[in-house]
């Protein structure tokens, strides 16, 4: 395939002319702030991705997990998750500091849909709310807090479409490289083996997550 056989799309008006305008209540459905039913997903919430970009637009997106009810509603337009212990690379927050638009998908196991909520965030070094943050007896550095911007359901298709939620579709986990062996060939790691690397972040998983 070359470039001159990928037709692009490059105005808004294209685009609709492909897939026309929503009906009006798909538009209102964004209700900008944390009712009830936003909050009662968000306490049974383990996994929750947060998508950031910096001051030039290059993007990230970052798997955030916690034990359900980690991530605090502080009221109805503000809401706070604590940064665990990582790679210290610190994607999102270097991404912050440069752009505070953030958004966040939160995930229920076994549930189809989606929540959805777009802000401004603001990194938080310590704040009353940090000791309701602790899990593990271990208290976060950092926070991210967020000002609710928009917030909104997304349906079912796209978990429907995957068959995200049933285990038959799943591969043998054997059938997949372990992170180790990725590393080993990413990096062109030498003198050492995909097992030993593998034990070694198995050990700082079990041992480092809070």
């Amino acid at each position: 395939m070359n470039a001159s056989e990928i037709r692009t799309v490059g105005t808004q008006a294209e685009l609709r002319e492909i897939v026309k305008e929503p009906p009006q209540p798909i538009w209102d459905k964004d209700i900008a702030r944390i009712d009830e039913h936003a909050r009662t997903i968000i306490a049974h919430s383990p996994f929750v991705l947060l998508a950031t970009s910096n001051s030039d637009g290059t993007c990230d997106v970052s798997p955030r997990g916690d034990p359900a009810g980690s991530v605090l509603v502080l009221d109805d337009h503000r809401l706070a998750l604590a940064d665990r212990p990582g790679n210290h690379r610190l994607d999102s927050l270097r991404n912050v500091l440069d752009n505070p638009h953030v958004g966040l998908l939160f995930i229920v196991p076994g549930m189809n849909e989606t929540l959805r909520v777009n802000g401004r965030a603001t990194l938080v070094s310590d704040a009353p709310f940090f000791d309701d943050l602790v899990v593990q007896g271990k208290r976060p550095r950092l926070a991210v807090l967020v000002e609710v911007e928009e917030l909104y359901m997304h349906c079912a298709k796209a978990f429907l479409r995957s068959s995200l939620w049933k285990p038959e579709t799943w591969p043998d986990r054997k059938s997949l490289p372990t992170l180790g062996r990725i590393a080993k060939d990413q990096l062109g790691l030498k003198g050492v083996s995909a097992k030993e690397l593998d034990a070694g972040l198995d050990l700082d998983a079990e041992t480092n997550r809070y």
